[in-house]
Parts: structure tokens; C-alpha cells; sequence
């Protein structure tokens, strides 16, 4: 058994979150249907991972953000740790950047950045490398989307 949020889940929990990732506005007459249960246990797991925090929302994916539109890419930085608050100060301000996270490893973070087309991830990687600070760069470009369970 695992555990979200302090929430110990079995197997029928971690199968009804796959299936609500992957589509959090199916009824649960389906997902029930899919997961071989009855609909009431459905909304009994429902409530109990609501209200322990499992769940805590549900939301909209727009396609301009699911590969519908653009071109998305992960770079990896590694950055001189004096100025890491500068560099992640002006990296914040491109509205490109979808995601920072730092990281352990080789590299100090990871930037996901969705652009309109390849010339304008080439001109923000760029942009990138030419922040104070920015050591190196390593970037890999999104080709396909295999699973996709973020909101």
C-alpha cells in the first residue's frame, strides 16, 4: 500500500486517480463500469480522497498547453549559485516558462518552456544562455507525450 498525503491507498485508488488524471470529468457510472466496482464505492473513494486531501481539485487542460499548439521543451541549467535568485528572477519573466524546478543531479534546474515554433525557442534559449550566471544549458525538445497525468 502507498501513500498521498498521508492517505494509505490500494490498488483500486491508485487505478480510480489514473483514470480521473486521465479524464477528471468522467461520470463515475463509468468509472465504475472500468474499474469492475459498484458506483457507490466509486463516490465513497471519491469523498474519502477529497476530503483527505488527495484530491484537491479538478481542472481543464487547454490545448494550446497540450501539444495542440507550439513547440515545448526541457532545458537544464546549471547556474553559478551566487546569482541563482537573479537568474531565476529573469527567467520568471518569460511568459514561455511553463515550469522551474530545482533539481539534484548535473544540473541545478529544470526549465519547461512552451514557445509558438522552433525560432522562438531557438531566440529564448538564447535568451537564456546569455543570463548572468547561466552556466550551461542542455535542452531536450517534446516530440510525443506518452502519459500525461498534470492538469
Amino acid at each position: 500500500m502507498s501513500s498521498i498525503a498521508g492517505t494509505a491507498l490500494d490498488a483500486l485508488d491508485r487505478r480510480l486517480i489514473a483514470l480521473l488524471q486521465a479524464n477528471a470529468r468522467a461520470p463515475t457510472a463509468d468509472l465504475a463500469r472500468q474499474l469492475g466496482v459498484a458506483r457507490t464505492t466509486v463516490v465513497a473513494r471519491l469523498a474519502r480522497l477529497e476530503s483527505s486531501g488527495v484530491i484537491v481539485g479538478y481542472t481543464a487542460r487547454l490545448a494550446a498547453t497540450e501539444g495542440g499548439q507550439g513547440v515545448q521543451a526541457f532545458v537544464n541549467l546549471s547556474v553559478s549559485p551566487k546569482v541563482a535568485r537573479a537568474v531565476i528572477e529573469r527567467l520568471s519573466l518569460m511568459p514561455e516558462l511553463r515550469q522551474l524546478a530545482a533539481v539534484s543531479g548535473e544540473f541545478d534546474y529544470l526549465a519547461v518552456l512552451r514557445a509558438p515554433s522552433t525560432q522562438r525557442l531557438d531566440a529564448l534559449l538564447d535568451e537564456i544562455g546569455e543570463i548572468d550566471g547561466v552556466l550551461r544549458t542542455t535542452t531536450s525538445v517534446l516530440l510525443a507525450m506518452k502519459v500525461d497525468r498534470v492538469a
